[in-house]
């Protein structure tokens, strides 16, 4: 079988076009043939939105505050319940270096401490509630009748359950509830919102030609979803797990610093708690309560990048206009002009036009 492409050089037959030439087509399973994408190839393809600068600086945030939670012990100079009397309210100093609390602790070691209940918390809950999303989402916007309307009353069901009353139900009927169990409260009222979306562009998928290509071959329905839609559906997973690790971080850290969560429990919620009950914000204490806050701030940060990029990733129109503000600044032109440069020939060339 012939195939036509453009060449302007090679040999050609008379009734072809002069920029078309006539190349016999390579017989698939043969050598040189295109190769069918495998599910490795599409699940790689599926994380080309973490490459962008947006999506790597917020990993790299991200990345260094789980390095703090996994060698917290390595890292803090103190214990963080060490009492120290002699130094009750100091300023950041060579032994302590982001100060003490009221009663001699080391602020830096509870702040180190800390990381690790807050990585562990939004990343537990955001994979409860990724899985879930998944399940139910996929599930119901794959099937059809009463089964898919089910699932999706379910999923309604769960948007309007209130988080925060529920929480505090759950952790009054325990005297220090831990803090897997607020995870895993956690994600149980947050799968709704991506749950939703899913089934939504997975009604999208299921009516494309692969997917219907897979069912007329008579694939099975674990394989039609895991090798043929999961890969298609990793950017929406990817911002739903994001997005779910943001609310259960500040869930945890709103719980403590209310005090729903015991203050036994190091976060930086608890660490706001106690600088609040003990005055530091009316004192001026800064070392105090400004370093847990500003990781709660770096993090959020962290996670709005990742976020941007895979937004930027998702959407062809930020996607196409980032690709042409790359292009633009290797050509040394500004992206902010609003005057496009227009290129004029040298004068030899114009004098020779002529």
């Amino acid at each position: 079988m012939d195939t036509i492409v453009n060449d302007t050089t090679a040999q050609r037959p008379a009734h072809t076009p002069a920029t078309a030439t006539v190349r016999n087509a390579v017989p698939a399973g043969k050598a040189g043939a295109p190769r069918r994408p495998t599910f490795w190839s599409k699940l790689g393809s599926a994380f080309a939105m973490f490459r962008n600068r947006k999506s790597i600086a917020g990993l790299s945030i991200l990345g260094f505050f789980v390095l703090v939670a996994i060698f917290a012990d390595v890292l803090a100079p103190y214990s963080p319940t060490k009492v120290d009397n002699t130094a009750r309210f100091q300023p950041p100093s060579a032994a302590h270096w982001l100060g003490t609390t009221h009663i001699g602790e080391d602020v830096l070691s509870q702040v180190i401490h800390g990381t690790r209940g807050v990585i562990v918390v939004g990343f537990l809950a955001a994979i409860i509630a990724t899985v879930i999303a998944i399940v139910v989402g996929v599930m119901s916007g794959y099937l059809r009748g009463w089964r898919s309307e089910g699932l999706s009353a379910l999923t309604n069901v769960f948007l309007v359950i209130p988080g925060i009353p529920l929480i505090i139900i759950v952790a009054s009927m325990f005297d220090d509830p831990p803090l897997i169990l607020i995870a895993g409260v956690l994600g149980l009222i947050g799968w709704a919102w991506g749950a939703r979306v899913l089934r939504a562009q997975t009604m999208s998928l299921r009516s494309r030609d692969f997917v219907q290509a897979a069912r007329a071959n008579g694939e099975p329905l674990r394989r039609i979803i895991t090798v043929e839609m999961l890969p298609n559906l990793m950017a929406l997973i990817a911002a739903s797990f994001v997005g779910t690790v943001t609310a259960a971080i500040i869930g945890l850290t709103t719980l403590s610093y209310i005090g729903i969560i015991p203050v036994t429990t190091y976060n930086w919620g608890t660490i706001l708690n106690w600088a609040s009950a003990q005055g530091a914000f009316r004192q001026g204490q800064w070392w105090w309560f400004m370093p847990p806050g500003l990781c709660i701030a770096a993090i959020g940060v962290a996670l709005s990048l990742i976020n941007f990029g895979i937004d930027e990733y998702v959407n062809p129109r930020l996607r196409s206009a980032g690709e042409r503000a790359r292009a633009l600044k290797k050509k040394g032109m500004n992206v902010n002009d609003t005057v496009t440069a227009v290129r004029t020939a040298p004068a030899t060339s114009r004098q020779e036009n002529q």
